[in-house]
């Protein structure tokens, strides 16, 4: 083993990736593959996910489907006691589930604000409380949630989903103080505006394009290929003294 492989492989190890079957998570689920994981391939369409899954087997790595709505509590809970069923050592979980919506906040309704905060915050929480119980136990694990640039930015008519990043940016940072001493590592990855299905429909409008074109350093949307890298220094044994970090991966959104 060379120490590149010490520091960042993960041969040996099982990982979980929600929002797994496009976008993002497909992207790390894939990357976690190529770099030794075994991977369940986590999200609610099939014909996705089963791409995914081909990809990762492709290059080497074992993974498998598992079909779930995570908006909806008791499907995010069973979702881990399958997995768990199966796989008792779980070494790593990505939170990459989420949904994204805009409407001016006077017209935001409250059925639309429990579909945020259920997929992106409720299921999350979720999940790291059913996967982080035999973490700690067993003294070892990885949790990368994903939070937002929108997270820290007051950014117009998304209210809620601006308070459902934010709501990541504190259950990491909580979560990665309380389970430290414990040998579990729980940070997030905050990206900007990527090119994916999610955020494709609002990149169509030209009004919205330029905005955020110009909102952004770089010039552009980021590619999904450019999040793994972040995410697999986190899931990696180089991420040891890390603990409830938000990664911005954002093109320079938050720095002007």
């Amino acid at each position: 083993m060379t120490y590149l492989d010490e520091l960042f492989g993960l041969a040996g190890t099982t990982a979980v990736v929600t929002g797994a079957t496009s976008g993002l998570g497909a992207a790390c689920a894939v990357a976690l593959g190529r770099a030794g994981a075994s991977v369940v391939v986590a999200g609610r369409n099939r014909e996705r996910g089963e791409r995914v899954v081909a990809e990762i087997q492709g290059a080497g790595s074992a993974a498998e489907l598992e079909l779930a709505d995570v908006a909806e509590p008791e499907q995010a809970t069973q979702l881990a006691d399958r997995v768990l069923a199966r796989h008792p050592r779980v070494d790593v979980l990505v939170n990459a589930a989420g949904v994204f919506a805009r409407d001016d906040a006077l017209e935001t309704r409250l059925e639309e604000w429990d579909r945020l905060m259920r997929t992106n915050v409720t299921s999350t929480f979720l999940l790291c409380q059913r996967f982080g119980r035999p973490m700690i136990e067993r003294g070892y694990g990885k949790i990368v949630n994903f939070s937002s640039t929108d997270g820290f930015l007051g950014v117009p008519e998304q209210v809620a989903y601006n308070v459902s990043k934010g709501a990541i940016v504190q259950l990491t940072r909580t979560l990665g103080a309380e389970w430290i001493g414990h040998g579990v590592n729980v940070n997030a990855v905050a990206p900007c505006d990527f090119a994916t299905p999610m955020i494709a429909p609002f990149l169509d409008t030209q009004e919205y394009r330029d905005w955020i074109l110009d909102a952004i350093p770089a010039g552009r949307v980021g590619e999904p290929k450019e999040i793994v890298g972040a995410v697999l220094f986190l899931c990696s044994r180089a991420s040891s003294m890390v603990a409830g970090h938000n990664l911005l991966v954002d093109g320079g959104r938050t720095v002007i």
